[in-house]
């Protein structure tokens, strides 16, 4: 059987390096193949019925339900495969032995594929303007499109007090989370300027000498920047700059960031909208800016700066707090809201803004316009532009888009973009000695946890430290030999280390292998990452997390001097 991704597969990551005024240049992502899978998995996943996306696309793969696909193409535009006649006598002419033969990943193997991509950073106790309420923060990213369509970005405001830490889930491919986490971070970093800074700025850029550096980036090595579009997102910036400097009215006011945080959102996606409407005359630029703008990405950001913690989301990924109790317990304090279907004033924002005649038409099946599941989003120009814009665009631009059918199909009951915004929702909470911890992370971690067990696992995680409660087994039926088994693997946890060094790892480890008692089974784990790359979006999204560790004495000492 086939399937073809269709939209998901627009965006294909660039080797490139750094903006060279503000970065180093880091290499490109490898792949990680997953080749290992049971034998009788294979037979029963091979026979199942598929769903492809595009007549011209098919591919050989497996289906993928819709539940699962944060852009559903329109009916119209899709067709089904049929598998090959003699599949049936195939499978049954195939020798197989009475007993399927398993095949795990050793722990090593596990391990191995767990922490590729993880990271680390442990901030310095005095940086030269304040001491820092972070003491660091762990990152990680499992794969399951190929390639990844989740990106992650953290990074120092140096001209400014804080530090920014962000996710960005990308959707109908990868270019658009690529371009976000590449750029946001400057935009933000701009809009928390200072009127004298941007000048000194715009001056030395015009007299041709080394600029401040306003961003220092604390990136893995397979978080990279794209060298083919750096000038072009420079000159960008620059414009934003330009026009800040130009609106200031002499008056010495203190910079609002919930302010700067939202300008910098709006910003960043109208400059995205406008390189693809004006193009390039370089042919691979000019298709690059098209793959972003019309590809789509959620962005959730935070800004730390003290005992003051801004967070920015659009989308459906989310930040979470961990508070600890004065028992020792956690408990989860969540600090964005999705925005989709299951958030009914997001439901009713949409609605108020296009005619009443639309009310049934703008969201249907829990989706915008049928087809798309977060409410708000970078790029994604098919449901802001007018239909005009996009057959001019798509018309002047390369075969390749041009002969796309994601981007020539119009979506149904398309009368009066914009249908999606950028715009973000920003949450300010104070911190508090009690303020133990943030997550924050993409929806594929949420679509397999509930918010309390992430802020529990990550809670132990960090203190070293059980909170004892009584086995809960969910109505399973369990043997005394199970029972056994689950106090034998409580008591180990305890007396021994965690084998996992990063805590976005160790939720990872959770969230993939966690089994119907809550505890990690090591076969389930084994069983899921070794599911071949065109196989693993069916059971999971990607997953990728930034657990941010807070320093409770230096939050308690900022309440103190007030």
């Amino acid at each position: 059987m086939c399937v073809c991704p269709g939209p998901r597969r627009i965006g294909i990551p660039v080797r490139s390096s750094s903006l060279p005024l503000f970065s180093d240049a880091m290499p490109a992502p490898t792949q990680l193949f997953f080749p290992l899978i049971r034998n009788c998995e294979l037979s029963r996943i091979y026979g199942t019925a598929c769903y492809c996306h595009h007549k011209h696309l098919c591919c050989s793969s497996t289906y993928v339900p819709q539940s699962r696909l944060r852009y559903t193409p329109h009916p119209a535009y899709a067709t089904f495969c049929r598998p090959k006649e003699n599949w049936w006598q195939y499978t049954q002419g195939r020798r197989y032995a009475s007993t399927p033969q398993k095949f795990y990943l050793t722990p090593p193997q596990v391990n191995s594929i767990l922490k590729a991509n993880e990271y680390s950073f442990k901030v310095p106790e005095f940086d030269g303007k304040n001491v820092s309420s972070i003491l660091g923060f762990d990152s990680n990213q499992l794969p399951a499109n190929a390639p990844i369509e989740d990106r992650r970005s953290a990074a120092t405001c140096l001209q400014t007090r804080g530090m920014l830490l962000g996710v960005f889930d990308g959707h109908a491919g990868c270019a658009c989370s690529q371009a976000v986490s590449e750029r946001l971070f400057y935009y933000i970093a701009v809009s928390l300027l200072p009127h004298e800074t941007l000048l000194e700025i715009e001056n030395a850029v015009e007299s041709g000498r080394a600029l401040l550096p306003i961003l220092q980036w604390h990136k893995h090595p397979n978080d990279y920047f794209s060298k083919e579009a750096s000038k072009l997102y420079f000159n960008s910036l620059r414009t934003y700059w330009q026009e800040l400097i130009d609106l200031y009215t002499g008056e010495s006011t203190d910079i609002d960031v919930k302010e700067a945080l939202i300008n910098a959102f709006k910003r960043l996606d109208n400059d995205i909208s406008l390189e693809a409407q004006v193009g390039d005359p370089n042919s691979f630029l000019n298709y690059l800016v098209l793959r972003v703008a019309f590809s789509g990405a959620t962005a959730c950001v935070a800004h730390v700066d003290g005992v003051d913690l801004h967070v920015a989301n659009t989308g459906d990924s989310r930040a979470m707090l961990g508070v600890q109790e004065e028992d020792g317990s956690w408990s989860a304090l969540t600090l964005s809201n999705d925005h989709n279907a299951q958030n009914e004033r997001e439901l009713e924002r949409l609605k108020l803004e296009h005619p009443k005649n639309e009310a049934k038409s703008v969201v249907k099946q829990d989706r915008l316009l049928g087809l798309l599941m977060p409410f708000r989003a970078f790029g994604d120009v098919k449901f802001k532009w007018s239909i005009d814009l996009q057959k001019r665009v798509i018309e002047s631009g390369p075969d390749q888009l041009n002969d796309n059918e994601y981007t020539k199909f119009i979506p149904p009951n398309y009368y009066t973009p914009p249908y999606l915004t950028a715009e973000p929702e920003v949450t300010y909470h104070r911190l508090r000695p009690q303020d133990k911890f943030l997550v924050l992370a993409t929806d594929g971690l949420w679509e397999t946890m509930h918010r309390q067990d992430v802020v529990r696992i990550v809670g132990e995680y960090l203190t070293g430290m059980h909170h004892q409660q009584p086995i809960a087994v969910g109505g399973y039926k369990v043997t005394l030999g199970q029972m056994h088994g689950l106090l034998t693997e409580r008591r180990a946890k305890m007396s021994s280390v965690f084998e996992d060094q990063n805590a976005a790892t160790h939720l990872i480890r959770h969230a993939v292998g966690n089994n119907e008692f809550g505890t990690v089974d090591h076969e389930r784990l084994s069983k899921m990452l070794s599911l071949p790359e065109e196989l693993a979006r069916m059971y999971r999204d990607d997953i990728t997390i930034i657990v941010v560790q807070f320093n409770s004495h230096v939050v308690g000492a900022y309440q103190n001097q007030e």
